[in-house]
């Protein structure tokens, strides 16, 4: 789950020069999840719309209890429990430490209020605080590898965060915006047409490289054989899937895998998650409220089995998760996440001139390849073991991140997973082919 710790003297000096940067970004990101909590009342942050999704104050609670329990109980010698009951109220799937309050009943915790959860905040954050005074953390390379852990942890839980108010809203008869819209982007000619960029094939290796923090998943770097393949320069719009409902896709058994089919005629989909037809004009549940389907913004909010028959339709297929890890190759990591401020997929650039476009950030990409272990791959050893591996079984990989990422959070070798039935985040996709 993490890079190699520093073993001797001159790796333990590097590390003590890269304390002042880690508190710095420990900081941030505790601010950024009250920041992004800011907007709600305190009724918004108790509400659980579905399983799925969790409350605010709970996000907010949950990743303070992993700093208490992971880092502070175990490492600094005069630390006070805030609350016994947290350990339950705010575990998530930590079998190993022990029994927690039910996914799908969160919403019912009422107790403690949004103001204890804050003040819970406060507390762990001073005491976190002197971890770095007492020189605990510089003498400590493994406790700053789990401070490291616990940031990214927290951003992940910032993107569920929106992706889960977004969840919450939608549910609700007056359909409110988590903010005032702003200025709508012009289209930079995302409807225009799909151009394919071709790609070798051959051995290439795949995972994480031991530069930086990456999760136990990404690892051990291994390779893979690659047959010569194209990827679509940019992702599918929603321009492109109003074509697909209007052809009936979401009505023809062919297009679609069995359980994909049986999911279509059991929930009644017809289009993607938070659209509703008004008047006879497509609209999109948005974090800035109810708004027009904008056609040239990639689609997003659907799952991998829409992702799957849409490519189907198309004649195409989903890039395995190897495939688009080679293409992102000399992409920097940047595009629209959470940090643009944009809270919603932008439409792609005019011009693509021979390479990809949105490869990080708009939306998470699905691909055909199944959340499976690396050849190699080990479970960190304890409770944060069961971090990743545990879930290894009957979802997806996704990659390149999403407008809700936090800045700094993605990286080409990330594998996001979800079940192929899920929807509520900001998923989307791009089509592949096989090269002649």
């Amino acid at each position: 789950m993490l890079s190699t710790l520093p073993a001797d003297a001159a790796a333990q000096t590097e590390a003590n020069s890269h304390v002042p940067g880690l508190q710095a970004r420990l900081l941030s990101s505790r601010r950024l999840s009250l920041a992004l909590a800011a907007p709600l009342s305190d009724e918004d942050q108790t509400v659980q719309p579905m399983d799925d999704a969790s409350p605010t104050k709970w996000h907010l609670a949950h990743t303070t209890w992993f700093y208490e329990s992971f880092i502070l109980k175990p490492n600094l010698p005069d630390y006070r429990e805030f609350s016994a009951d947290f350990e339950y109220c705010f575990n998530s799937y930590y079998e190993s430490k022990g029994e927690r309050q039910p996914r799908g009943r969160r919403g019912l915790l009422t107790r403690p209020s949004a103001p204890e959860v804050r003040d819970y905040r406060a507390h762990v954050d001073a005491a976190l605080a002197r971890l770095f005074t007492q020189g605990i953390v510089g003498e400590r390379p493994d406790l700053a590898s789990m401070i490291e852990l616990g940031i990214n942890h927290e951003q992940q839980h910032q993107e569920l965060l929106l992706t889960d108010v977004l969840s919450l809203f939608a549910a609700q008869p007056l359909r409110p915006a988590y903010r005032a819209p702003l200025p709508k982007v012009e289209s930079r000619g995302g409807g225009a047409d799909i151009e394919y960029i071709g790609f070798d094939g051959g051995i290439r290796a795949i995972g994480f490289d031991g530069a930086g923090f990456a999760y136990d998943n990404e690892g051990p770097r291994h390779e893979v054989l690659l047959y010569p393949y194209r990827l679509a320069s940019r992702c599918v719009t929603n321009g492109e899937w109003l074509a697909f409902i209007e052809a009936g896709g979401y009505r023809d058994p062919l297009l679609w895998l069995a359980d994909g089919w049986a999911t279509v005629k059991t929930q009644g989909w017809n289009a993607p998650l938070y659209w509703e037809e008004r008047d006879g004009l497509w609209h999109q549940m948005t974090l800035e409220g109810l708004l027009p389907v904008d056609e040239c913004a990639p689609v997003t909010q659907v799952s991998y089995y829409e992702a799957n028959a849409f490519a189907a339709w198309a004649g195409k297929r989903l890039p395995t998760e190897f495939e688009w890890e080679v293409a992102s190759a000399g992409y920097p990591l940047a595009g629209n996440d959470l940090g643009t401020n944009a809270l919603r997929p932008r439409p792609a650039p005019a011009v693509h001139d021979g390479r990809l476009s949105q490869m990080f950030g708009d939306v998470w990409e699905w691909t055909s390849s199944a959340y499976l272990p690396y050849p190699g791959y080990r479970p960190a050893p304890g409770a944060v073991g069961e971090y990743n591996g545990k879930f290894m079984v009957s979802q997806n990989v996704l990659r390149g991140g999403s407008c809700a990422t936090p800045p700094g959070h993605i990286r080409a070798t990330y594998r996001n997973f979800f079940y192929p039935y899920q929807r509520w985040q900001f998923t989307g996709l791009r089509l592949a082919e096989d090269a002649a």
